[in-house]
C-alpha cells in the first residue's frame, strides 16, 4: 500500500506540473488573438498568484481539517475546471475568470503534498517527485507546440490538457481510502546539513509514524512563523526562486519569439526546454542525494543556474538562448525540492505544515509581482532585458539562502 500511495503522489506531482508551463508557451499566440499587449501575460499570471498564494496560506488549516488526500483531490479537480474554462475562452477579461480558480487549486495541494513529501519519505523521494512536475511541465509546452504546428488553435491545447486533468482527477479520487495509512518503516528523513556519509545514513533509519508527524496543535499565527529564526530568510529565497522560475518559464517564449527571432511553433517547443531541464536535473538529482545532502544539492543547483545565464549574454540568442534555457532549468532542478525538504530538519517537525504553506505563498507571491513587472520591462523598454531580470533575481536567492544556513545553524547549536 505504500509503494502504490507513493505512485499516486508521483502522478499527482506530474498533474501538478502539466497547466504551469502552457500560459507562456502559447501566450505569443493568444495575446494576437485578443488583441492586447505582450505585456498582459503578467495580468493573467498575476491572477493565477494571487489564488495560490491565497490557498497555500490555508494550506495548514485545510489538511489538518481535510487530510492531504481530500486537499489534493480538490484541487486538481479546480484545475481541470479551469483549463476547460481557457479552452473556451475568446476573450482576455474571460480568460482572467477562469485564472481565479487555476490559481486556488494549485497553492493549497503544492504545499501539502510537499510537506507531506518532507515528513514522510527520503531526499529522493522530494527530488524525483519534483522531477515528476518537471515532466508534466515540459509535456504542457510540447502538447500546446504540437496542436499548434498542426494548424489547431491554442485553445486546443488546453482541452487536450484540461481532458488529462479530469481522468487523473478521478483516479485521485478513487485513491483517498490509500491516504488512511500513513507510511512507515523504510522510508525515513534525512538530515539537511552536515557530510554527506551522515546524510546517507540518516536516509536509511527507518522513522515511526509517531516522529514523522506532528502533534496536533493549533495553527500558528503569521507573526508567530515569521518569529522563527530563519524563517524571513526562507521566504525571500523562495520568493527570489519562483521570480527566476516563473519568469523564465513566463517570457522564455516571447523571448525567442521577439529577441532570438525564432517562429512561434518552435519557440513554443523551445520553451520546454526549461521545463525539460527541471525534470532531468530533478531525475538526477534523486540519485545524487544518495550522496549529497540538502545544503550540497541547493549550492550545486545555484552553480548551475549561473552557468546557464551565462549563455543568455553570449552573441547569436537564436543558438545559445535555448542551450542557457536548458541549463537554467538543470540549475533549478535541485533547489527548490531540496529547502523543502530541509524544512522540518531546520524549523521542526510540527511547524513544517505552516512554515511550508508559507514558503509556497511567498514563493507564488514572487510569482505574482515579478513576471509582471518584466513585462512591463518588456513592454516599455526590450525584452532581451530578461538575462539581466534573471541574473539579479538568482543572486538575491544565493544571499538569502546562505543567510538561512547561517540563522538555522545558529538556532540549532
Amino acid at each position: 500500500m505504500t509503494n502504490l500511495l507513493l505512485a499516486i503522489i508521483y502522478l499527482a506531482f506530474i498533474s501538478l506540473g502539466l497547466p504551469d508551463s502552457l500560459l507562456g508557451s502559447s501566450w505569443p499566440t493568444m495575446y494576437q488573438e485578443f488583441g492586447v499587449p505582450v505585456s498582459f501575460a503578467g495580468i493573467a499570471s498575476m491572477i493565477i498568484s494571487a489564488g495560490t498564494i491565497i490557498s497555500s496560506l490555508m494550506s495548514d488549516r485545510l489538511t489538518r481539517k481535510l487530510g492531504t488526500g481530500m486537499v489534493m483531490v480538490c484541487s486538481v479537480a479546480a484545475t481541470a475546471i479551469a483549463l476547460f474554462g481557457f479552452s473556451t475562452s475568446h476573450a482576455f477579461w474571460v480568460l482572467c475568470l477562469w485564472a481565479i480558480p487555476y490559481g486556488l487549486g494549485a497553492g493549497a495541494v503544492d504545499a501539502s503534498l510537499n510537506n507531506y513529501v518532507a515528513l514522510h519519505y527520503a531526499s529522493r523521494h522530494m527530488s524525483w517527485l519534483h522531477c515528476m512536475w518537471g515532466v508534466g511541465a515540459s509535456l504542457g509546452p510540447a502538447i500546446m507546440g504540437a496542436a499548434l504546428s498542426a494548424g489547431r488553435s491554442w485553445n486546443t491545447g488546453y482541452g487536450i490538457i484540461s481532458v488529462i486533468q479530469i481522468a487523473l482527477t478521478i483516479i485521485l479520487f478513487f485513491s483517498l481510502p490509500l491516504w488512511k495509512k500513513r507510511p512507515t518503516g523504510s522510508q525515513g528523513t534525512s538530515k539537511s546539513r552536515g557530510t554527506s556519509e551522515s546524510h546517507g545514513t540518516a536516509e536509511s533509519q527507518a522513522v515511526s509514524q509517531t516522529e514523522a508527524q506532528p502533534p496536533a496543535s493549533k495553527p500558528l499565527s503569521l507573526p508567530q512563523i515569521f518569529a522563527i529564526p530563519g524563517a524571513k530568510a526562507v521566504f525571500v529565497t523562495f520568493f527570489c526562486y519562483c521570480t527566476v522560475e516563473t519568469t523564465a518559464g513566463l517570457w522564455a517564449g516571447s523571448y525567442l519569439v521577439l529577441h532570438a527571432g525564432i517562429s512561434k511553433s518552435v519557440a513554443a517547443t523551445m520553451a520546454a526546454l526549461f521545463y525539460a531541464g527541471i525534470a532531468v536535473g530533478r531525475g538526477i538529482s534523486g540519485f545524487a542525494t544518495l550522496k549529497f545532502n540538502d545544503v550540497q544539492m541547493t549550492r550545486g543547483g545555484e552553480v548551475l543556474l549561473v552557468i546557464g545565464l551565462v549563455f543568455f549574454f553570449l552573441p547569436n540568442a537564436a543558438l545559445f538562448a535555448p542551450i542557457g534555457l536548458m541549463l537554467v532549468g538543470l540549475g533549478c532542478a535541485p533547489i527548490y525540492p531540496s529547502i523543502i525538504h530541509a524544512t522540518p530538519d531546520n524549523f521542526g517537525a510540527d511547524r513544517s505544515q505552516a512554515v511550508i504553506g508559507v514558503q509556497m505563498a511567498t514563493a507564488y507571491t514572487g510569482s505574482f509581482l515579478m513576471p509582471p513587472v518584466f513585462g512591463l520591462i518588456a513592454n516599455n523598454i526590450s525584452i532581451a532585458l530578461l538575462p539581466e531580470f534573471l541574473a539579479v533575481a538568482t543572486l538575491a536567492m544565493i544571499l538569502s539562502h546562505e543567510a538561512l544556513l547561517r540563522r538555522a545553524n545558529t538556532a540549532n547549536l
